[in-house]
């Protein structure tokens, strides 16, 4: 790993990684096709109880999300943006997997409207299989209770319906480009705010006033990060319109928490998503407690009164 001290007094850590393709691969194990009737066990609320299979699966033609994959029942089928699909693996388990039952791969059939050559399966940590589509790991979420129900979009900033080509389901409104084609930071033009800073799911970025630039440190832990997510580290070539520039009089750095979490800033100042924040375009975090905004490609506070 490389490893270069900058002038935020913390270390840049070279967050590459190698990828695998999937996505062109045949369905594992003829998922995709008629026939399968049998369930997965991974447990879906926490008690025992067996995960049911999605079934025939559906593509749903929704106003606010457009086209989401749905099972047999209906229910809308999710993507974790800490999972990865090359190759694939389901990060979500313990509890995370009560509020999100992954969806076993036991079962699942292609509808019109999804290439059954992108589902397939990944094996979880407990030895299940779970359904994914293009290498990414589908769930349910356990606050939907009826057919339609998309509350699991865009919580945590984390968690996006999920459309037919396996990429994230995007709002219709307010965010421009589709959030899925978005890099890893770039930047938006807010009407009000200027150019804005947004992550790869088009998300308004902040910074928080109490952190510290130099020595590098931020002052939201324990419950803050409930409401403030952390950016994580993102790679310079993926970003656009970003100063990521380590000259030695502002960095684009990684603070590494003493709590273990790897946190992306832009001159120093260590980068957060609103919880509040429901899809790309909205700035509800702007000015909360007069402590936080959001940030300019520069690393400035956006809209702080002078």
């Amino acid at each position: 790993m490389l490893v270069l001290t900058t002038a935020c007094g913390q270390e840049k850590a070279d967050t590459s990684t190698g990828s695998q393709n999937v996505g062109a691969a045949p369905a594992a194990n003829g998922y995709g096709t008629a026939g399968a009737t049998e369930t997965g066990a991974a447990a879906a609320d926490g008690q025992g109880a067996v995960a049911q299979s999605a079934g025939q699966l559906a593509v749903s033609d929704t106003a606010k999300l457009g086209e989401v994959v749905t099972d047999s029942a209906g229910m809308t089928l999710y993507r974790f943006d800490k999972d990865t699909a090359e190759p694939p693996k389901s990060t979500c388990d313990g509890d995370c997997a009560t509020a999100w039952p992954p969806v076993p791969s036991s079962g699942a059939a292609a509808p019109v409207g999804i290439d059954k050559t992108l589902l397939g399966e990944v094996t979880r940590t407990d030895g299940t299989k779970q359904l994914t589509i293009d290498g990414w790991p589908q769930y349910r979420f356990a606050k939907d209770t009826k057919a339609g129900d998309t509350k699991g979009q865009g919580v945590g900033g984390t968690w996006y319906a999920s459309a037919p080509t396996g990429k994230k389901a995007a709002a219709g409104s307010g965010g421009g480009a589709a959030a899925a084609d978005l890099p890893g930071l770039s930047t938006r033009n807010d009407p009000e705010l200027g150019e804005v800073v947004v992550d790869k799911n088009g998300m308004t970025v902040y910074r928080f006033e109490k952190d510290v630039p130099w020595p590098m440190k931020s002052n939201c832990i324990g419950a803050c990060l409930e409401k403030w997510p952390v950016v994580e580290p993102v790679d310079a070539a993926d970003t656009k319109g970003i100063d990521n520039k380590n000259d030695g009089k502002r960095g684009y750095v990684i603070n590494n928490r003493p709590d273990g979490l790897k946190q992306q800033s832009i001159d120093c100042w260590p980068l957060y998503t609103f919880a509040g924040d429901k899809k790309p375009g909205d700035t509800n975090g702007q000015g909360v407690g007069g402590t936080w905004y959001a940030i300019s490609p520069e690393g400035k506070p956006l809209g702080k009164p002078k």
